[in-house]
């Protein structure tokens, strides 16, 4: 089954791997697509780190809302870059919740599953590294996931974190755009709401973030990590950051 979020599309496997990896969580290896907490939105950034992830961080902080932060090794900047790891530094100092968008941000469903291994292995130890702690949750870019891709995540005890909804700033959305839908969202008044935005936008920073906060919190959602919206741990394992050294690179 190769799923690309809004699509799925059935396929034969060449072959079935057969993983005998134990879950620490009930959930690991699965598919989520929305929160499970009543009252709970989680806004979630993805690709970064990136210039405003401070200011994302420190906004959230002001109005006493959490995010999560969906990082990617190898894509807009290095993850090991002094301004990048300690923009990771920061939002998890601050109690962000920083979970894994893969190395370098290839479709999932399209590469082998070594490669897939490659893609999750890459920002897993390099956020262990920098931040002693390994992400219990992953997004796969574009949303675009396989039973490899579950396999995977469930060796790595982690659960794939789609979205059900989506600010539409990665397909060109103005914020004026972006805003409306979140006003319309809220119109709606789902139960929880777990949001896909892109931190690499500074229109989604200084624009829809402030709108998207005192909107969710004015129709009464707490705005919460998404492992707080899913009643999950945020992470796999917790302890010391490592001590940078030359294999520390992109």
């Amino acid at each position: 089954m190769f799923t690309l979020f809004g699509a799925t599309i059935s396929f034969t496997l060449a072959a079935l791997v057969s993983g005998s990896a134990v879950p620490m969580r009930r959930q690991a290896g699965q598919a989520v697509m929305s929160c499970s907490v009543p009252n709970t939105a989680a806004i979630t950034f993805d690709d970064g780190p990136f210039t405003w992830t401070r200011e994302i961080v420190d906004m959230l902080d002001a109005k006493g809302a959490k995010g999560t932060f969906f990082i990617n090794g190898h894509n807009f900047e290095c993850i090991y870059g002094q301004e990048a790891s300690d923009h990771i530094r920061y939002a998890y100092g601050k109690g962000h919740q920083i979970g894994s968008h893969t190395w370098g941000h290839k479709n999932l469903a399209s590469i082998s599953r070594q490669e897939v291994e490659s893609e999750m292995t890459g920002v897993d130890q390099a956020l262990e590294r920098i931040i002693g702690a390994s992400p219990a949750m992953m997004r796969p870019p574009f949303g675009a996931y396989n039973d490899d891709v579950l396999s995977v995540a469930a060796a790595h005890n982690q659960v794939v974190v789609i979205w059900d909804f989506d600010s539409q700033d990665s397909a060109g959305a103005p914020a004026g755009q972006s805003n409306a839908m979140y006003d319309g969202l809220v119109g709606r008044r789902p139960g929880s709401i777990l949001t896909l935005n892109h931190e690499t936008y500074e229109s989604t920073v200084r624009e829809v973030l402030p709108h998207a906060i005192d909107t969710l919190q004015a129709a009464g959602y707490r705005l919460v990590t998404v492992a707080e919206c899913l009643g999950l741990e945020a992470y796999t394992k917790v302890g010391a950051p490592g001590t940078p050294d030359a294999s520390w690179t992109c």
